[in-house]
């Protein structure tokens, strides 16, 4: 008996990638944290972050198989850390102030329970004032790798203590350290976040290769 694959159908690509719509407000308009916050529930369907300098930065949503890559990190990493229990992981969805201003929504994260504990009432209110330990991008078609390389420098060099930028398109794993220079896997099959996060390995089988265990419907 010959057992076959399903293969994936074709998706639509972008190799260079599409930057994001900028707005720019200041001088005109200064948005405030709250003001943001209800600018981005009034645009549910928008992926929506701010950088530094107040500018809006609109990217492109991201087609259901990101979607469904997206999932799968958090998911592993929600289960470590459950198992773990020294601190909380977040989605995608999930937006954090930075120290410089800019509120970024990794596509997944996780802080320790000490950190968030010291957050004052109005540091936990809206975005999270502050910046996660642990990050992970992941690149989906529509995405500029030197937009999120960008990115995980920011993340960096305002606390966090480790990230990882995830491209599927090249099959590459960015690690991001503070004071190390950026390393790079090539078709790696997991990676670990030992000593940091002890005992996370992230299995990058569905990430590569999301339909590897999807099987063709029976033929009656």
């Amino acid at each position: 008996m010959v057992t076959t694959v399903a293969k994936p159908p074709p998706q639509p690509t972008a190799a260079a990638g599409t930057p994001p719509i900028i707005l720019k407000l200041s001088p005109l308009i200064e948005m405030d944290d709250n003001q943001f916050a209800e600018f981005c529930s009034l645009n549910p369907n928008l992926r929506i972050e701010r950088t530094k300098n107040g500018e809006l930065e609109i990217m492109a949503p991201v087609f259901s198989e990101t979607g469904g890559k997206e999932g799968e990190i958090f998911g592993q990493l929600w289960n470590w850390s459950k198992r773990d229990g020294s601190g909380r992981a977040f989605g995608p969805s999930a937006g954090f102030t930075l120290p410089n201003s800019a509120i970024r929504e990794p596509d997944a994260s996780w802080i320790s329970f000490s950190r968030l504990q010291a957050l004052t009432p109005e540091q936990r209110s809206g975005f999270y004032k502050i910046c996660p330990e642990f990050v992970i991008e992941l690149r989906s078609d529509s995405d500029r790798l030197s937009v999120l390389q960008a990115k995980m420098e920011e993340y960096i060099a305002n606390g966090a203590r480790l990230g990882w930028l995830i491209d599927p398109q090249t099959t590459r794993v960015y690690t991001y350290r503070p004071d190390a220079e950026v390393q790079i896997l090539q078709d790696p099959d997991s990676i670990s976040a030992d000593p940091f996060l002890p005992g996370f390995t992230l299995d990058l089988t569905e990430i590569w290769n999301p339909w590897h265990n999807l099987q063709p419907p029976a033929e009656n």
